[in-house]
């Protein structure tokens, strides 16, 4: 197979660190080549380099055999790369056709003709069925993310980036994206698929290259990933991700036996004995809220959650979970219904008597809403706490307790910083979210809402946040954990709920027929 792109002895840094430390790669066409890696290890600036939005320190981008430099994400599309983020970049106002043919010449009239003709030939070739003139505000999350990808083959390109973007798909999702994958590898498009789900890895690479600290840890070629079993690839590529030694015929290495089946997984909570004789910690009856533009309001909710619980939350993403998160957290308001915390009735409560009465919340957009990029890590820890005693008193901000306090949170919850004046942007997505954790899981906590709480995170830092909710719950913290992962609920969960078009279909026990149950209720074709 002929070679798309090349990195030759790359290097990309950065204050204080190094994210790429001479990294050589090759990009095959009718290949899909999967980069696994740590948090940090380098694989997004990887991609920021292919697609222009920063250029190499050191080294060469080759494109077509070709040293290049590509120094904006133009030059990038003239090169042949299409790129499609984590984050959706479409905009929900405009309907599919008009997102396709922006960024267009602004000399020309925009074609909706041949754009339309263009749209057909990538609708037929990803195996797709969208309505062109469909407002993008109506899409599925699965249906965007085709979108997207039609938007980075909208002008022939060869080589396709993929960042996280099965992240916030549900299985249904990320199956579709899987065919249109093959399809595109089937007509010789070059594609790196950058996941933090191994069996993803597995099932839709033809090869996978580890990243750690910024250099190439390992390489498994086609014929090599194709002749080794699931466990196999598994234990390899974890001992290319933590730097876990190989000893023997690729039997655990001496010490590290622990380590390493903490990340081949464990069950980190598991159904837990509740005494459910003692009153709820939180009450929620018939809880509605009011329509809005983007999300599904909430219909007659209820449910009780006790000391100790992990109540799941699974569903289609966009079923209500985000109101139910906001609604709970105190960000929206309840429309009707009734809310209680222990006695007191929180139904009209905002976020800061909630707070103060120990209900917490992690967003799913850590950096957007759960922190203040530009703000240091240990500003950061107290955010929520501005203004408020021990941290500030007569208006004066006692610095000294605030960075005393960061450091320990630092070092008590493993946050890889310089140090806590570190601007929390310059953190990896696992350590933001080690940040937003630390904040919410705190001493006072009574009861900790937990949006995706490991999204976009690598199998290391999962493993480190599914461990703080197990040590929170086993300390008495009610939790609710919303997430799209199925096999995470049922890793951590106590009982899991089902969200679909706004209601609460239904909660069953976290036991063997769970899956299948759950599975029925996120479709509607079944009650509970």
């Amino acid at each position: 197979m002929s070679i798309v792109a090349a990195l030759s002895k790359v290097t990309k840094r950065y204050p204080g660190t190094v994210a790429l430390d001479a990294v050589s790669l090759e990009f095959r066409a009718g290949e899909v080549h999967v980069l696994l890696g740590e948090n940090g290890a380098g694989k997004s600036t990887l991609v920021s380099l292919l697609a222009g939005m920063q250029q190499p320190d050191e080294g060469a981008i080759l494109v077509g055999g070709q040293t290049v430099r590509i120094d904006s994400p133009r030059r990038s599309m003239d090169l042949g790369i299409g790129a499609v983020f984590q984050r959706v970049l479409l905009v929900p106002s405009l309907t599919v056709i008009e997102n396709l043919m922006l960024g267009g010449s602004w000399l020309r009239r925009l074609a909706r003709e041949p754009a339309l003709r263009r749209f057909g030939e990538l609708a037929q070739l990803l195996g797709t069925h969208i309505d062109p003139d469909a407002p993008v505000s109506g899409l599925s999350l699965g249906e965007q993310q085709q979108v997207e990808i039609m938007r980075a083959l909208w002008r022939d390109e060869k080589l396709l980036l993929l960042d996280e973007p099965t992240s916030m798909l549900t299985s249904h999702g990320v199956a579709d994206l899987g065919r249109s994958m093959r399809r595109l590898r089937d007509q010789g498009v070059a594609l790196i698929l950058i996941t933090h789900k191994l069996l993803e890895a597995f099932e839709f690479g033809d090869r996978i290259s580890v990243l750690r600290l910024g250099c190439v840890a390992g390489e498994i070629a086609p014929q090599r990933l194709q002749a080794m079993s699931e466990a196999q690839r598994t234990e390899t590529i974890i001992r290319m991700m933590f730097g876990i030694g190989v000893g023997g015929e690729g039997g655990p290495a001496d010490g590290h036996e622990a380590e390493l089946a903490i990340l081949l997984g464990h069950k980190i909570h598991g159904p837990a004995i509740i005494d459910r004789a003692r009153p709820p910690v939180l009450s929620v009856r018939e809880a509605s809220t009011a329509a809005d533009y983007t999300e599904t309001p909430l219909h007659e909710v209820s449910f009780d959650l006790w000391p100790g619980e992990v109540l799941g939350i699974a569903g289609v993403d966009g079923n209500g979970q985000k109101h139910l998160a906001e609604m709970l957290a105190g960000q929206r308001g309840v429309r009707s219904g009734l809310l209680r915390l222990g006695d007191a009735d929180i139904t009209h409560g905002h976020v800061p008597e909630r707070r103060q009465r120990g209900v917490r919340y992690v967003t799913d957009d850590r950096l957007g809403e759960g922190t203040v990029g530009k703000f240091p890590v240990a500003t950061n820890l107290v955010l929520k706490e501005v203004g408020a005693s021990p941290w500030w008193r007569h208006g004066f901000t006692n610095w000294d307790l605030i960075h005393r306090h960061a450091r320990e949170q630092i070092k008590s919850n493993d946050i890889r910083t310089p140090s806590e004046l570190t601007p929390v942007n310059h953190l990896s997505g696992g350590n933001v979210q080690k940040v937003l954790l630390a904040r919410e899981l705190d001493a006072h906590a009574a009861v900790a809402i937990l949006n995706k709480p490991t999204y976009g995170l690598d199998l290391h830092n999962q493993r480190l946040a599914l461990d703080r909710i197990g040590a929170a719950a086993a300390r008495g913290v009610a939790l609710i954990v919303i997430s799209t992962d199925l096999d995470e609920l049922i890793e951590i969960s106590d009982r899991i709920g089902v969200m679909f078009q706004g209601r609460l279909a239904g909660i069953v026990d976290n036991d063997d027929r769970a899956a299948d149950i759950i599975r029925r209720l996120m479709t509607g074709a079944a009650t509970v």
